[in-house]
């Protein structure tokens, strides 16, 4: 056994229990750990299904507007072709408890209109809004997402740092603690015993020879 390895001194008992208490702490802290990473998911979880649900009304309201657009304009893909694509999207990163998590944003400027009114219809221009809407979501339901698959990597990390620490350092360091500390208190009763029977050996000696 692990223990059974440890020559039982002073120096290793005292090396073992700080190996231990390293041990507790790392553990206390994988666990803080853990619970504040579920939280954190756990909360972003519940926001990207809000932002499911309406970004899927807002593309279905979009592909609506388009679909009654090409009806009664013809095909509109030209048109689309006068709107400029979207490259004002800018990723930056916030750190949960060492956990790096991005952070997707877009200018939120108004719609500008940049196809001539003249060629489209109410419902093009609407399909328009609810299309750049939807961009807008998008964005933000891929940061949530991007961010919840993140921590749940790092949450399955942690987990099995803990569970090594609870499971294999812990004990072990537990174990030669205990070891060591019951084969110095052994070594000190005997180390007892021999000094009372040199003591009473000596006193004899000492009587036999005052006889």
């Amino acid at each position: 056994m692990a223990q059974q390895q440890v020559f039982p001194t002073k120096g290793n008992l005292m090396a073992s229990k700080r190996s231990l208490a390293q041990a507790q702490l790392g553990y206390e802290l994988m666990d803080r750990k853990r619970n504040i990473l579920i939280r954190e998911m756990v909360a972003l979880s519940d926001k990207a299904k809000e932002i499911r649900g309406r970004i899927d009304n807002v593309f279905e309201e979009a592909y609506k507007s388009l679909e009654i657009a090409n009806i009664m304009l013809g095909v509109v893909t030209p048109l689309t072709k006068q709107i400029p694509e979207e490259n004002s999207v800018k990723v930056t990163y916030r750190s949960v408890m060492g956990v790096e998590l991005p952070n997707v944003t877009l200018d939120e400027n108004p719609p500008v209109m940049t196809y001539s009114p003249m060629l489209t219809n109410s419902q093009f221009d609407r399909a328009y809004i609810c299309f750049n809407k939807a961009k807008q979501m998008a964005a933000t339901l891929a940061e949530i997402e991007n961010s919840i698959y993140r921590l749940s990597v790092a949450i399955k990390k942690t987990q099995k740092r803990a569970n090594a620490l609870k499971n294999i350092l812990i004990p072990r360091y537990t174990s030669q603690v205990k070891f060591i500390t019951n084969a110095l208190e052994e070594k000190e009763r005997e180390e007892f015993s021999r000094q009372k029977i040199i003591k009473v050996t000596k006193e004899k000696k000492e009587f036999s020879e005052n006889q």
